[in-house]
């Protein structure tokens, strides 16, 4: 009868030199990511850092993120390329803003009008298929697109006080390129800097303000230290930004990170919500550095005509544009029929 001890007896005697000689079991090395976001370190600690924390801490060693801030590999504008050629591994960044070479970039960021609240976001990815088309173009592209989420609405900090869409006309203002060229409509003028540079720029004049945020950021980021105004009309009601990974890179990772990383997304998802929705309601409520203006409904009315006509414009260029705008369209009739909260 062969039991288990004269099995090993025998395996021992056939192979004698594999069992004298085991092999050395060596730790795989781990993954190492470079990631860059489109925020500064100021506003990173709460837009993009809590996701990176929470890969590094849950991956057992075996993927390592690196953080970089805004510009500080490449500047904003060149994001999409550096990902695409490899020079850093992972983006949070809107398609705007990191100048996406696909029908997209034009929607990422501020597309005007389109958005009311956070929310609208992950509904509008989720619920209506956008999600499906930013990874259909992407993939066109060599990029893995993750993941999409809203943040802060678009509203205006100046130093100029405006309580009439024509006291837009020649604000020098720090923008995103879609927002800019709506808003230029009105006689504003787009100024492209490097996001770190805005403060400095409103400080010694280049500057009016920016269209760039919610109340949120212009507290976190130091914007409400050196402008007077916080509009509380918007042209947006959430940024619309992303994270992408190299195409290659992400084929590097087993399944298991993969799902790590895709959680850590979402739960960094959650947390902006809260984090703005707060925010935006605590600052304008208790802020003291920027007195609050707004232009009457009925005139801002104005603003929200030229979107339409802006989208039709956007629709013409292109497929997939239209069909984005098809999207936006239904779901902005679904939301002025259900009324309140919804239409606020």
């Amino acid at each position: 009868m062969t039991t288990r001890r004269t099995f090993l007896k025998s395996a021992a005697l056939a192979a004698p030199a594999t069992l004298a000689a085991p092999a050395i079991v060596r730790a795989q090395s781990p993954i190492r990511w470079r990631f860059q976001t489109y925020a500064g370190a100021a506003l990173g600690e709460h837009v993009t850092k809590p996701i990176i924390d929470a890969i590094n801490a849950a991956a057992n060693g075996e993927l390592e993120i690196e953080l970089f801030y805004a510009d500080q590999i490449v500047p904003t504008g060149e994001l999409f390329q550096a990902l695409q050629r490899g020079t850093i591994d992972g983006v949070h960044s809107d398609d705007d803003s990191m100048a996406s070479p696909t029908p997209l970039r034009v929607f990422g960021g501020y597309f005007p009008f389109a958005t009311k609240h956070i929310l609208d976001v992950p509904v509008l990815f989720d619920q209506y298929g956008l999600a499906e088309i930013w990874d259909e173009e992407y993939a066109k592209v060599g990029v893995k697109w993750l993941s999409a989420a809203g943040q802060d609405p678009c509203n205006f900090n100046t130093t100029k006080e405006i309580t009439s869409v024509a006291d837009l006309e020649g604000l020098r203002l720090y923008t995103f390129p879609t927002a800019g060229r709506f808003l230029s409509r009105f006689g504003v003028v787009p100024v492209n800097i490097p996001y770190e540079d805005a403060e400095v720029a409103v400080q010694t004049g280049e500057l009016d303000g920016m269209a760039w945020s919610g109340i949120t950021e212009d507290y976190t980021v130091g914007w409400a230290d050196v402008t007077d105004y916080f509009l509380t009309n918007n042209i947006s009601g959430a940024w619309i930004g992303s994270f992408f990974v190299n195409e290659r890179r992400w084929a590097d990772l087993p399944d298991h990170l993969e799902r790590l990383v895709l959680s850590a997304i979402d739960a960094g998802h959650t947390y902006r919500n809260q984090w703005y929705w707060g925010g935006e309601a605590r600052l304008r409520a208790t802020g003291d550095k920027l007195a609050l203006r707004t232009v009457p409904a009925e005139e801002w009315a104005e603003v929200e005509n030229a979107a339409k006509e802006f989208w039709t414009e956007i629709a013409e260029e292109g497929e997939v544009h239209a069909k984005i705008v098809s999207i936006f369209r239904e779901y902005n009739e679904i939301i002025n029929q259900a009324g309140p909260p919804y239409t606020f």
